[in-house]
Protein backbone atom coordinates (compact mmCIF):
# COMPACT_ATOMS: atom_id res chain seq x y z
CA UNK A 1 0.00 0.00 0.00
CA UNK A 2 1.44 3.39 -0.97
CA UNK A 3 2.00 6.08 1.62
CA UNK A 4 -1.00 8.21 0.64
CA UNK A 5 -3.22 5.11 0.68
CA UNK A 6 -1.87 4.20 4.12
CA UNK A 7 -2.50 7.73 5.34
CA UNK A 8 -6.08 7.66 4.06
CA UNK A 9 -6.67 4.25 5.62
CA UNK A 10 -5.27 5.42 8.94
CA UNK A 11 -7.39 8.60 8.83
CA UNK A 12 -10.49 6.49 8.11
CA UNK A 13 -9.68 4.13 10.98
CA UNK A 14 -9.07 6.99 13.41
CA UNK A 15 -12.30 8.67 12.36
CA UNK A 16 -14.24 5.44 12.86
CA UNK A 17 -12.67 4.94 16.31
CA UNK A 18 -13.55 8.51 17.30
CA UNK A 19 -17.12 7.90 16.10
CA UNK A 20 -17.16 4.78 18.27
CA UNK A 21 -15.89 6.73 21.27
CA UNK A 22 -18.55 9.38 20.70
CA UNK A 23 -21.14 6.62 20.56
CA UNK A 24 -19.93 5.26 23.90
CA UNK A 25 -19.77 8.74 25.43
CA UNK A 26 -23.32 9.56 24.35
CA UNK A 27 -24.69 7.16 26.97
CA UNK A 28 -23.24 6.94 30.47
CA UNK A 29 -24.35 3.29 30.73
CA UNK A 30 -22.17 2.48 27.71
CA UNK A 31 -19.29 4.72 28.74
CA UNK A 32 -18.84 3.73 32.40
CA UNK A 33 -17.94 0.07 31.78
CA UNK A 34 -15.41 1.10 29.14
CA UNK A 35 -13.79 3.68 31.40
CA UNK A 36 -13.71 1.17 34.23
CA UNK A 37 -11.91 -1.36 32.04
CA UNK A 38 -9.37 1.14 30.77
CA UNK A 39 -8.83 2.96 34.06
CA UNK A 40 -9.34 6.29 32.33
CA UNK A 41 -10.92 9.05 34.35
CA UNK A 42 -13.60 11.10 32.54
CA UNK A 43 -11.53 14.24 33.14
CA UNK A 44 -8.67 12.70 31.12
CA UNK A 45 -10.81 11.34 28.31
CA UNK A 46 -10.10 14.13 25.81
CA UNK A 47 -6.36 13.90 26.38
CA UNK A 48 -6.09 10.12 25.94
CA UNK A 49 -8.55 10.03 23.04
CA UNK A 50 -5.79 11.25 20.72
CA UNK A 51 -3.56 8.26 21.49
CA UNK A 52 -3.65 5.45 18.91
CA UNK A 53 -3.51 2.78 21.63
CA UNK A 54 -6.61 4.25 23.26
CA UNK A 55 -8.47 4.28 19.95
CA UNK A 56 -7.54 0.62 19.50
CA UNK A 57 -8.94 -0.05 22.98
CA UNK A 58 -12.22 1.62 21.95
CA UNK A 59 -12.49 -0.67 18.93
CA UNK A 60 -11.51 -3.73 20.99
CA UNK A 61 -14.22 -2.88 23.49
CA UNK A 62 -16.87 -2.70 20.78
CA UNK A 63 -15.66 -5.90 19.13
CA UNK A 64 -15.84 -7.71 22.47
CA UNK A 65 -19.55 -7.02 22.94
CA UNK A 66 -21.67 -8.11 19.98
CA UNK A 67 -24.80 -6.21 21.01
CA UNK A 68 -22.77 -3.03 21.52
CA UNK A 69 -20.98 -3.58 18.20
CA UNK A 70 -24.25 -4.06 16.33
CA UNK A 71 -25.83 -1.03 18.02
CA UNK A 72 -22.87 1.16 17.04
CA UNK A 73 -22.80 -0.17 13.48
CA UNK A 74 -26.52 0.43 13.02
CA UNK A 75 -26.35 3.87 14.63
CA UNK A 76 -23.32 5.01 12.61
CA UNK A 77 -24.20 3.28 9.34
CA UNK A 78 -21.11 1.06 9.32
CA UNK A 79 -20.69 -2.59 8.54
CA UNK A 80 -19.77 -4.36 11.80
CA UNK A 81 -16.72 -5.80 10.02
CA UNK A 82 -15.41 -2.25 9.62
CA UNK A 83 -14.54 -2.24 13.33
CA UNK A 84 -12.00 -5.03 12.93
CA UNK A 85 -10.62 -3.50 9.72
CA UNK A 86 -10.12 -0.18 11.50
CA UNK A 87 -8.51 -1.91 14.46
CA UNK A 88 -6.06 -3.75 12.21
CA UNK A 89 -5.25 -0.53 10.38
CA UNK A 90 -4.44 1.31 13.62
CA UNK A 91 -2.56 -1.60 15.17
CA UNK A 92 -0.47 -2.33 12.11
CA UNK A 93 0.44 -5.71 10.75
CA UNK A 94 0.41 -8.72 13.02
CA UNK A 95 3.94 -10.05 13.49
CA UNK A 96 4.75 -13.37 11.88
CA UNK A 97 6.29 -15.44 14.65
CA UNK A 98 7.56 -18.06 12.24
CA UNK A 99 4.18 -19.52 11.43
Amino acid sequence: MRSSQKDRAKDWAQTLAIEALSFLASDIERLEPFLSLTGVDPSNLRRVAAQPSFLIAVLDHLAGDESLLLAFAANAGHNPADIEKARQTLAGPTPDWGA
